[in-house]
Formats: C-alpha cells, structure tokens, sequence
C-alpha cells in the first residue's frame, strides 16, 4: 500500500480503507464476482488484454472468500489481497489519482477563501474581456492551478500565525487540498457566462439596454439553477467508479505533481520525474507559442494550398481554415489542436468517434451538398458564422422586425428569405441526430445501470475512493432543493418584471427539458471527455412555441442549454472533489459563493467595455473586439427566434429535409448495438452518439481543430498507451497539462506585453510580414463564394 502523500499524516490502515464500519463490511460480503463483472463488461476504459488480466485476479481470489473472517479479526490478511481492491480498476484513475487520504488535512482556510475568490474575480473578469476579442483567448483553470501554489507556499511561509476573531491566519503548511478548493473557486465561474450574451445581443442586434439589476437576477439565475440539478444526480455521475471524468484526471496530474504526491504508476518507470518532466514540457510550450501566435502567424493557419491557388474560390472551399473545409490539414500550433479539448485526455475510441463523424459529414457529405448548390449555397462561403439574404450579402434583421422587437412577416416577405452556409445547415442537421441518439444510447447501453445506481447510495460503491468519501458527510439534498427555489424566483423576475415576452409556462419547460437531458448527456461526458449540448433542440421547441420572438426565444434557449451545462460543471467539480477527498460540504459552499463572485464580476467588465470601448462589436473594431461569439449568438436569435423554424424547417421549407435527422439520430445507436450481440468484441462497442456531436463547433471549428486532434489521440491514446503503457501511465496527463497550462502563460504574455499595450503599435511592422498575413489576404479569408452576384442581381 502506498503511504499517505503528506509528511505529518499517518497512513490510513487499511482496513479503515476498505471498510468504515460493520454496515460497510456487509456491503462488501454481498458484493460477489459476477455482479462486478456485469457491472464492468463494457467499460470502453479498460484494454481487453489488462481486462482478461484483471478478470483473471478476481477469480482467484474474490471479495466474498477474503472477507469470511469476522471484522475485528487481528488475523484478517488485507496486505495479502490483490491490489486492485485498494484502488481502482481503471488504469486512467490508478494513474493520476491517490488511493489514500488523510481527513485531518485542513481544506476550508481563509487563505483559501482569500486565494480562491481573488482567482474568481481576476479569471472571470481576464476571459470577459477577452470573450469579445477575435482571436478569442480563454485563460483555463491551469493558469490559477499554478500560480496558487507559490502563493500559497508563501502565504505559508511568511503570514504570522495569529487568530483574528478565532480565525486562524495561517493554518500551517499549504495543503493539496486547499489547493484543489482553491482551483475550483478559480475556475466554476471562469468563463463567460452564457446569460451574458443575452445581454450583448439586446445592445448590439435589438438596442435594448437594460438595468444591472435586470442582468445581475438573469446571469445568477441561469449560473447556479443548474447546480441544483447536478448535486441531485452526483449519485449516477460522482460515485460510480465507470465515471471517470477525463478531464478531471488532467487537473489530478498535475496537482500530484506539484504537491510531490505518491500515487500509483509513480515509480513504474525510470527517467525524469515528473516534475522535471512537467517543467521542461511547460517551458517548451510557453516559449514555442510565440512563433504560431504572434511571430508567424501562418504556423498555426497554414492552409498551404491556398497559398499556391489564392483567388481560386473552389479550392478556398475545400482547403482553407477561415471559410473552407480544412483539407490542407496542417498546423503547429496547440491551440489549434487541443481547440476542441486536450487529446491527450480523450481517449482514443472517443476520437475516432468524432474523426468519422468528421469525415462522413464534413469532408464527403458537406461538399456534395455545396457544389450541386443545395440550398444556394454557392453563392455564400462554405462554412461562415452569419446568415445572408438573397443579395449575399449579411443579414438585415432590422428590416424584419416593429418596435416592440416582434417579427414583422410582412416586412420580411418584402425583404429576403434568410440563407444559411452550407456548414450553419449540416451542424444543425447533426443537433438534431445527437438529441435523439443520446436518448437511444443511454436506454440502450446505461438503462440497468442507472436503475442499480438508483438503489445504492454513495458509500456502498465498492471503489476505494467512494469509501474514503464516505467517511465525510454528505451534501443533503434539501440544499439543492432550497438553492433551485432562490433560483427559480430570480429568473421569474428577471422575465416577468422587464419585457422579453417570455411565460412562465416556458420558463418550466425549459427546465424540464434541462433536468430530463443531465444525467443521459453527464455519462456520455464522464466516459468520453465529450458533452453534449441542448442549444439546439432548445431553440426549435421555443422556436415553434413562441414565434417571432427573439428576446424569449435566448432566454428559454440559455436556461434550457446552460442549466444542464452548469449542472455537468457542478458535477466535474465534484468529481475532482471525489478524487481529491475534499469534504462536500466545503465543496459545495465554495462553488457556490464562487459562482456568484465571478458573475457579478463578469456582468461589471461588460459593461465597462460597451461603455468606454468604440465601435465595440463591429466588423472593423481596431482593437479586434468583434465579439464572434456573440455573433453566433445573434444569428441563431435571428434565425430561431425572428423567422422562426416554422419559415425555415417546416414543410415546404428550404431546410426542411434537416429534420430527417431526428429520425438518423434515433435509429442509429441501435445498429451497433444489435450487431454487437453477434460479434460483442467488435470494434462496433465503441460507436457513441460523439459520432453525431463530436463536431458541433463547427463553424467556427474546421479541420484545422480535428484531424491534428484525432491524430494526436491516436498516437498517445492507442500507440503508446497500448506499447508503452509505464510510460503513458506516468507522463500523459502532466504532459496535457504542461502544454495546456504552458500555452495560457504564454498567451497572456504576449497579449499583455506586445499586444494590448501602445495601442498595438508594438511589432506593428512584423504583424504586416507575408507569414502573418498570407492566411488573411486570399478568398479563403475574404470569404469568397464559387458563384458572384452582379450588382443588383439576387439568387434563391
């Protein structure tokens, strides 16, 4: 058994490990061979060789023949037991992940209160601002991950040891998890909070300004609201050992790492340790970034045939990274790789998952569609984040809509129909497939495990970490309940007291359709590093139920969508938590507070920028503020919740034919599934609905964003994982993190030194040079369509 990681605790006895009490040791007697075997038979998480292995070290020994002894036996041989019994049984968790605690550890300090509400408000307010700006630059949970721990050391080491009100003012050595509570705090609320563009679209789409406390009510209410949900399902997402969380592992890594924890995999191989190993690829990534960010620009974009046929608008289609299809496949920079998430946290099944999904209906189907101009579509750009109408040009919302922001149908039967890139239809297309194959998927493959789950509560999971979690008490659920209730009257005021036209009926609806999607959607996530989103389905319900209405059609959309989001969040937090033996409690206030902290920071820096930043969101802002995101946003209100779906979708529709979709989403899982049960060992076990959702970043997203992705994966996640597995078990989540947390540093350096200062004067000669501008000035970056109007001239 490994020792506690900590110098002053003393090893947890193992006995204390495996079993808590009497009820425990019960619960383990009645816990035989089969039922884990049916439980773990189709974990995606476990190589079929190390299955049969681990299979194999049951059968010799079960749990039921080594615990017959009577419980306070002196004689009962635990250190003898297969060591899979003190740990988990999948490699990714034994690999980043201590199977011992110490509950005397202090968690809940006031420098953690200090150090985690000073990261709310200086994340939160650094992605807001940088939210707007194109390039987008978000800073992850990595940058305050590391920086809280040398603060942290040196609050340590030179804060008096005085109590101030019986609160103590340095509580002693800097703890893990301090850290881990530290590190949430940083990162619950860090990015910019989805009910914020509600609010950047009034302004800039529909010239509503409304009063901060207008914002404040309807940005807490759409943040916490989900957190009620998310702590009532942290039964079927936190404790079962098969919900692994993969981006959890990355976060466990690396404070392993810095806090020199012992853990399993941590000796298995020789070499650097991985501190030295963190440190040296850390430096490699903050350094390296300069070139693809800033020095040469064409790195990161390096569409090169384009470059050989710049004005040929067909091959721009097809090979560029700003409008096109992505074919030239090149690039050396991360952020373009781990754009969609670290690769080298999901694993490989999962990418091949996307990569296919990918291929299928990005680089076969989409282009088909393009060049037979299927829905006119050659006379727009292949893939573009705005909506046109019938002169090519953007799309004139105002032209369509009477003073009380309601649709005006005659106004727009005198203007255009509203056209979509050919990219805008299919990435619609395949939100509607993943709605229904998530459902088909977890009815399919999780419908006896979430009944089995529904009737064990948390401290009978047979996982060495739920049994250590066991021993703190729980969150009781009338906290969620409570938490909902305050939530539930924000939003009610928020809609029922300004005028968005937005029922109550709806607001419920919405939140049904949330509650119904978290648990479904949350395994998917735990098991494939892969959510996914509601945004869609949320906008065609509201779209059909409440017509002509932009303002609600947002509001019912972000609390139908962000709700699970948030509620998904709550339950990764947790599960870090879970991993890291942070008592829930703690973790819970500390969320909660923290999410409040940074909203209300992030609804003051938006309304800093509209105030005092010019042009802000325009086209040709010069600072870059062009807000594409809320772009995005703007457009989806357009084309939801002003035409409505009922003028794009339904019979007789342009887009009409993407509704079959539904019925491809929902047939589909259903295939594999059936095959499998002739060929159960087939690759046909790995075939996930990421198939249909993988993708659902394009646009803004291209091949630029998946094929180095997919091929990274591949590379750590099958080739080495399988050929060198002490290697990968040791190194492959501190190397995602090194570059993840590497590539932030960095961004913000240059952002901060060369960028923001001197009005972006600084290196303005070498922003000019042919490596920074050769992506920009062709039709791949001007967006030319294959097919020109003449002026005056009109299509569809």
């Amino acid at each position: 058994m490994p020792q506690a990681p900590w110098p002053s605790a003393q090893p947890t006895p193992p006995e204390t490990l495996l079993m808590t009490d009497e009820s425990e040791y019960k619960n383990v007697q009645e816990y035989p061979l089969q039922r884990f075997d049916a439980e773990h038979k189709d974990s995606l998480e476990l190589p079929t060789d190390e299955e049969k292995e681990f299979r194999q070290r049951r059968q010799s020994l079960s749990l039921v023949s080594r615990y017959s002894s009577d419980f306070d036996d002196p004689n009962l041989d635990i250190h003898g037991a297969d060591e899979l019994d003190y740990d988990s049984p999948y490699p990714e968790v034994r690999a980043a992940v201590a199977n011992t605690d110490d509950p005397s550890i202090p968690a809940m300090t006031l420098r953690t209160w200090v150090l985690g509400l000073a990261w709310a408000v200086i994340t939160s307010g650094l992605n807001q601002f940088m939210f707007y700006r194109y390039p987008s630059v978000a800073i992850s949970s990595f940058v305050p991950q590391l920086l809280s721990f040398p603060l942290g050391k040196l609050w340590a080491r030179y804060m008096p040891r005085k109590r101030i009100f019986g609160v103590s003012l340095n509580p002693g050595p800097f703890s893990m998890k301090e850290h881990v509570l530290i590190t949430i705090m940083a990162s619950v609320g860090a990015q910019s909070a989805y009910a914020t563009d509600i609010i950047a679209v009034q302004r800039v789409y529909y010239n509503q300004i409304y009063s901060f406390t207008y914002q404040w009510f309807l940005v807490v209410s759409t943040q916490l609201i989900g957190f009620s949900a998310g702590g009532i399902a942290r039964r079927f997402l936190v404790s079962p050992p098969s919900m692994i969380w993969p981006s959890s592992l990355v976060t466990c890594a690396l404070f392993n790492t810095l806090h020199s924890q012992q853990y399993a995999g941590a000796g298995q191989l020789g070499g650097l340790s991985r501190e030295r190993f963190f440190l040296y690829a850390f430096l490699s990534a903050f350094v390296w970034y300069f070139f693809p960010g800033y020095i040469f620009q064409a790195l990161s974009y390096f569409s090169w045939v384009t470059w050989i046929w710049p004005d040929n608008a067909a091959i721009a289609q097809l090979f560029g990274y700003v409008h096109g299809m992505g074919m030239s496949i090149i690039t050396f920079d991360w952020a373009q790789i781990a754009y969609i998430g670290s690769p080298l946290a999901t694993p490989w099944w999962a990418a091949a998952n996307v990569l296919m999904g990918f291929v299928i209906f990005y680089w076969i189907m989409t282009p088909i569609l393009y060049f037979t101009n299927a829905w006119d579509s050659l006379y727009m750009p292949i893939q573009s984040r705005q909506v046109y109408d019938n002169t090519a040009r953007q799309y004139n919302v105002t032209r369509v809509l009477t003073g009380n922001v309601v649709f005006d149908e005659e106004a727009y039967d005198a203007y255009s129909p509203l056209f979509m890139s050919t990219c805008f239809a299919v990435s619609y297309g395949l939100s509607f497939a993943t709605i229904t194959a998530t459902l088909t998927h977890t009815f399919l493959y999780f419908r006896k495990q979430i009944m089995m789950q529904a009737r064990r509560s948390l401290g009978e999971q047979p996982d060495i970490h739920a049994r250590l979690m066991s021993l703190y008490p729980q969150v009781p659920d009338w906290w969620y309940l409570v938490l909902f209730a305050a939530m539930f009257a924000l939003g009610v005021v928020s809609f029922e007291v300004w005028p968005t036209h937005l029922p109550v009926w709806a607001f419920v609806v919405a939140l049904l359709i949330a509650f119904t999607y978290v648990i479904p959607c949350g395994m998917i996530q735990a098991i494939t590093n892969q959510q996914v989103g509601l945004n869609v389905i949320t906008e065609l319900i509201v779209g059909y139920a409440l017509p002509g209405r932009p303002i609600a059609m947002m509001m019912f959309k972000t609390w139908g969508y962000i709700t699970m989001t948030q509620a998904l969040t709550f339950a990764a937090d947790f599960k870090l938590g879970h991993y890291m033996k942070i008592p829930p409690r703690k973790m819970f206030w500390c969320q909660i507070v923290a999410a409040m902290v940074a909203a209300t920071t992030q609804l003051g820096v938006q309304s800093w920028m509209f105030s005092n930043i010019p042009d802000m969101c325009s086209q040709d802002q010069k600072d870059g503020f062009t807000c594409p995101y809320t772009e995005v946003f703007g457009t989806a209100s357009i084309i939801w919740g002003v035409v409505g779906p009922a003028l794009q979708f339904s019979a007789g529709q342009r887009y009409q034919s993407l509704l079959y979709f539904f019925i491809v989403g929902a047939i589909a899982p259903a295939i594999p599934w059936l095959l499998m049960k002739r060929w159960p060992h087939s690759f046909l076990r790995y075939v996930n609905p990421v198939f249909f959702n993988g993708t659902y970043l394009i646009p803004p997203a291209t091949a630029l964003n998946f094929v180095p992705w997919a091929l990274v994966s591949y590379i750590f996640q099958n080739i080495i994982r399988r050929h060198n597995f002490p290697w990968w078990a040791k190194y492959n989540y501190v190397l995602s993190a090194a570059l993840d947390s590497g590539l932030a540093v960095s961004v913000l350096v240059i952002f901060f030194t060369l960028q923001y200062p001197m009005n972006g004067m600084i290196g303005m000669g070498l922003q000019q040079w042919w490596g920074n501008t050769v992506f920009k000035n062709n039709d791949d970056g001007l967006g030319v369509p294959v097919r020109q109007l003449a002026t005056g001239q009109t299509f569809g």
